[in-house]
């Protein structure tokens, strides 16, 4: 693969725009596998939608492609770049159909056996929705005879409220933080990677908890992100939109904890991570990935179940928004805070009330007053 460098004249550092870069390389590379015909729509997707989305849209879309090729007569193609404009004008919208019907449960065959991949109706949703832009785009090009879209089959969704937000509660989050200070609960094997990583990883579940960070606004920060100073720090939200965080005393206490009693003590590997927050013990930027599953591990103490079926870190977001609201704060400034674009997605979180629930049947124990009769 041909190597790249950065030439960033922005405010912003060069670790944030050097993961935007990665990002626009694999959406070209895709393009690069697609009909060229699909140009109008590669330009609109580029304009008029997030970067990570637009990935997104492009996975599914060569996925789409490669159905066609492979498990269908529709095209006497090939490879997907083949596919002419002739034979996606000649698809129907019952082909579309039974595309996401194909979606829903199918199997490839691998060198190591078959995988059997099996998607909910929130990304079969996606799916439809990545496919109908594009049908859609190239009609209002004219390009196709026909917008087929409206023939589509529903897919339903949960709508806003249907489904119960998950979250730990304050209690939990306790047993939580005292799991990560103490080593309590965890196995022998994750002993000895605790006692090199424990301060990294409470600064890690603080933030969470704190700011209702998104995974990927935690995983960039940098050592030069935090002004202890002036008492706050920058991090980057969607858009490339620069936020300016307060620092309170419990996550300038972790931080400056973790800066001055263990990530000093890491040798750094690359170059480009010199700066970089939080790193992994072979002196490497974390991954996202690598976060995702240290929260994993953590939420999974106070839930009580096995480490794969823990929080993710999203599902710290949804802790930070229903502790905030649930201690008197304005939705308004909850919202300003998590970088919601619609205070509606906030007031998901003030209907999230769990303790209630909780003090409700709290008087319902049935069995108790049975047995003390």
């Amino acid at each position: 693969m041909k190597e790249y460098r950065i030439h960033n004249k922005s405010d912003r550092p060069d670790n944030v725009v050097e993961q935007e870069n990665e990002i626009f390389l694999e959406c070209e590379k895709l393009e690069e596998t697609l009909p060229r015909s699909l140009r109008t729509y590669f330009i609109y997707l580029k304009g008029n939608v997030l970067p990570q989305s637009r990935l997104a849209y492009l996975r599914d879309i060569h996925f789409f492609f490669e159905y066609l090729v492979r498990e269908t007569t529709l095209t006497e193609a090939d490879t997907p770049d083949r596919v002419t404009l002739d034979e996606l004008n000649q698809i129907t919208a019952m082909d579309i159909n039974i595309f996401l019907d194909y979606c829903r449960k199918y199997k490839v065959e691998t060198e190591k056996g078959t995988v059997i991949y099996e998607n909910n109706n929130k990304t079969l949703s996606r799916k439809k929705s990545s496919i109908s832009v594009m049908f859609k785009q190239l009609y209002r090009d004219g390009l196709l005879d026909k917008n087929i879209t409206d023939g589509f089959n529903p897919i339903r969704v949960p709508g806003p409220g249907e489904k119960e937000i998950k979250a730990l509660q304050d209690d939990e989050v306790m047993v939580m933080l005292d799991a990560v200070s103490s080593g309590n609960h965890l196995t022998d094997r994750e002993r000895i990677y605790w006692e090199k990583t424990k301060l990294r990883d409470k600064a890690i579940l603080i933030l969470f908890l704190t700011y209702g960070l998104r995974l990927s606004e935690l995983q960039q920060l940098n050592v030069s992100s935090f002004n202890f100073s002036r008492g706050e720090f920058r991090i980057y939200r969607k858009r490339g939109k620069e936020s300016t965080m307060p620092i309170n005393h419990s996550v300038e206490t972790v931080v400056r904890d973790y800066l001055e009693n263990e990530r000093n003590q890491i040798t750094v590997q690359d170059e480009g991570d010199e700066d970089a927050l939080f790193l992994s013990l072979q002196g490497k930027r974390m991954t996202q990935r690598a976060i995702r599953e240290l929260v994993k591990k953590y939420t999974s103490i106070p839930l009580h179940t096995g480490r794969k079926e823990g929080y993710s870190p999203h599902k710290l977001r949804a802790t930070a928004a229903t502790s905030l609201i649930g201690r008197g704060n304005s939705i308004y400034d909850v919202q300003a805070l998590l970088d919601h674009e619609q205070v509606t997605t906030t007031q998901l979180y003030a209907s999230h009330k769990m303790n209630v629930k909780r003090d409700l049947v709290k008087g319902m124990e049935w069995e108790e007053e049975r047995t003390e009769q």
